[in-house]
């Protein structure tokens, strides 16, 4: 539902032409989700954004036929069906390397093509939950599930990176190939690294002990608001001390050195957390900076576009959309020297682009008429279910 369609739009982001192809009745369910304007919604357009839409009834022969044509020009083809759905269709890589061998065919799936899991439903949140991302976040208590589709959304980035190395490989002479992804396989590449540090050294016997990363992220009140900091480094330690004005844990044996730091870490975290409560979080903050401590408060969602650092570097922008009149949103954060990006078009409205792309692919006004009487293209009403 989103890693294959943000993949696509972050190569849109790029320079690509894309072509989202959604069905008849009532086209991709995404459109649907959360805040929205008519057919689209704020979720939908932002993974969505460059493209032109396509709609086509991919069980009529005539609607198949003509993604064939399409594929057939194609550099890359995206899906993101659970395994044997694009059989089912015609549309596996086997189908359209028939019509395009140099074809960069990729798939996504939640749990890939084989295994316990392929007949099971994949969200964002299942993902995290299996992986371990949730049971991280809950620091040895309940798991917590990261409040937004991260894992989705890191599939999303990993594709695009796949499909930009396909087609260097493919510029290079190793022509089109079939790239598979699954949010499982990248979930737990993503949080392997720092989040299962504990389980990487295998020779036990061999391993010194350390703190975990995640232990030093810890959000603490302020008198007014909220402060995230990490200073027990011996270059920034002492700068915290002075900062709170507790330069006597300079002193204490307990705190004396980071390998002391490490083993007393629950009593200096509590001692930590009582002093910043004493503080307003405006006034800490600057005291913290002059003492080149690294901190930040809290930023309010909504009012992250407000943020002097956001704003400095037009990390967002607000423009007219069609159909959705103003927006935010923020522009390609990739900021290049000779081939700069840009947001694109809008995301589409349904069916918005259909006749124009069979009319590119060489069916007559005629023929797009045909298609659409006989169901083979165009969107169709959603019946409303009887009462």
């Amino acid at each position: 539902m989103v890693a294959g369609p943000m993949a696509a739009m972050l190569c849109a982001d790029l320079g690509a032409e894309v072509v989202k192809v959604e069905q008849p009745r009532g086209g991709d369910r995404m459109r649907l989700l959360g805040h929205r304007i008519g057919s689209i919604g704020a979720v939908w357009a932002g993974v969505n954004r460059g493209k032109r839409g396509l709609v086509l009834d991919l069980q009529h022969p005539d609607g198949l036929a003509a993604l064939k044509d399409l594929v057939a020009s194609a550099d890359v083809f995206v899906q993101n069906f659970r395994p044997g759905v694009a059989e089912r269709l015609g549309i596996d890589d086997a189908s359209l390397r028939a019509v395009n061998p140099e074809l960069v065919y990729v798939s996504i799936s939640g749990f890939g093509d084989t295994g316990p899991y392929i007949d099971q439903k994949s969200y964002d949140y299942v993902v995290q939950m299996l992986s371990g991302m949730a049971a991280l976040q809950g620091d040895d208590g309940a798991p917590e599930l990261i409040r937004n589709i991260v894992i989705d959304k890191v599939t999303a980035m990993t594709a695009t990176q796949s499909i930009l190395a396909a087609l260097l490989a493919r510029a290079r002479g190793a022509g089109g190939q079939h790239v598979r992804l699954s949010m499982i396989d990248t979930a737990v590449a993503f949080l392997w690294p720092d989040g299962m540090m504990q389980h990487t050294l295998l020779d036990t016997e061999r391993v010194t002990t350390g703190p975990h990363m995640a232990d030093g992220y810890v959000v603490r009140p302020t008198a007014d608001s909220y402060l995230a900091l990490v200073a027990t480094s011996n270059s920034q330690f002492p700068g915290l001390c002075r900062a709170l004005g507790r330069e006597e844990w300079l002193s204490d044996p307990r705190f004396l050195t980071l390998a002391d730091r490490e083993v007393n870490a629950e009593v200096l975290t509590e001692l930590i957390s009582v002093e910043v409560a004493k503080h307003p979080g405006s006034e800490l903050v600057a005291r913290l900076h002059e003492h080149d401590v690294p901190c930040a408060l809290a930023n309010p969602v909504d009012r992250v576009h407000l943020d002097p650092q956001v704003v400095h570097n037009a990390t967002l922008v607000e423009h007219d959309r069609p159909w959705l009149g103003r927006v935010r949103e923020p522009r390609p954060p990739a900021l290049f020297s000779a081939t700069p990006t840009s947001l694109g078009r809008h995301a589409p409205k349904l069916d918005e682009h259909t006749d124009e792309i069979l009319a590119e692919l060489g069916r007559s006004p005629e023929q797009i008429a045909a298609l659409r009487a006989s169901g083979a293209a165009g969107a169709r009403q959603v019946s409303k279910p009887k009462s």
